[in-house]
């Protein structure tokens, strides 16, 4: 081999060395950006995926409204045609009978107002011929919830129509910030067996309805404390038995002067 062979051999061994090491150096570098672009993209698509799909879900069913029964202590007004007309505003007795002139007590709770009426109509009969007698709730007092716990009004307070429990706490003021809102507890009980329903309010505020429940006459909502809160009503029980534990709600003294859930402000 010349001079001039070995020359070239040097060169291209010196020259194409470093070339197909820099390739091959870069060739991985980019394989490595591919890999690393591949697992970032497909961990973007696994968080956001759930949240772009997830629906919030929608409130249970509403039970279809029946006709609204009467009881102990609802208000009602007593008219009967025709002339002399009587009018009168009875209260609805503990033994859920109620007091008309002439013809004295009449049978009214678990009854409709048109049962009611037509049973009065029918009584009245023997004194007024063709008699119409119309009957009218003008306070509704036996259908009620109780709410008590961490809210701003705690009581017992009549239903007037149907409602949610976020609504029917909205409308009581709110809880407190002592709250534990994801553990708010619905005690409902038919006379024959109990039923403990879990609420979250937390959930309900960010759109999932799912635990919105339809309330119940009768039914007992409790909105328990935080830890945090348990161990600061603990503490001071400890540390300052005689006094008060702290409230932070509204005015519980005015309790009772609250509208009936439903009601006008």
């Amino acid at each position: 081999m010349s001079s001039r062979d070995h020359s070239a051999f040097f060169m291209t061994m010196l020259v194409g060395m470093p070339v197909s090491k820099a390739t091959t150096t870069a060739h991985s570098e980019a394989t490595a950006r591919r890999k690393r672009m591949r697992v970032a993209a497909l961990g973007l698509l696994l968080f956001v995926g759930p949240v772009a799909c997830v629906t919030p879900a929608p409130p249970p069913g509403m039970t279809p409204g029946a006709a609204y029964r009467v009881g102990a202590p609802d208000e009602l007004l007593v008219s009967i045609l025709p002339e002399p007309v009587i009018e009168r505003t009875v209260t609805v007795r503990p033994d859920g009978q109620i007091s008309i002139d002439l013809i004295g007590d009449v049978q009214a709770s678990g009854l409709t107002t048109e049962e009611i009426a037509e049973e009065v109509r029918i009584k009245i009969t023997r004194y007024k011929r063709d008699a119409s007698v119309t009957v009218t709730v003008l306070a509704a007092e036996s259908d009620t919830i109780t709410l008590f716990g961490e809210v701003r009004n705690p009581g017992t307070f009549p239903i007037l129509h149907d409602i949610r429990i976020a609504e029917a706490i909205g409308q009581l003021g709110g809880t407190t910030h002592f709250a534990s809102r994801r553990y708010v507890r619905v005690i409902r009980s038919d006379g024959k067996k109990t039923e403990v329903i879990r609420v979250n309010l937390t959930k309900i505020q960010s759109g999932d309805l799912s635990t919105n429940i339809q309330l119940m006459s009768g039914d007992i909502i409790v909105v328990p404390p935080t830890t945090l809160a348990k161990i600061g009503y603990f503490l001071q029980q400890v540390f300052f038995p005689f006094q008060p534990i702290i409230q932070t709600g509204g005015s519980y003294g005015a309790i009772t002067n609250l509208p009936g859930l439903g009601g006008a402000p």
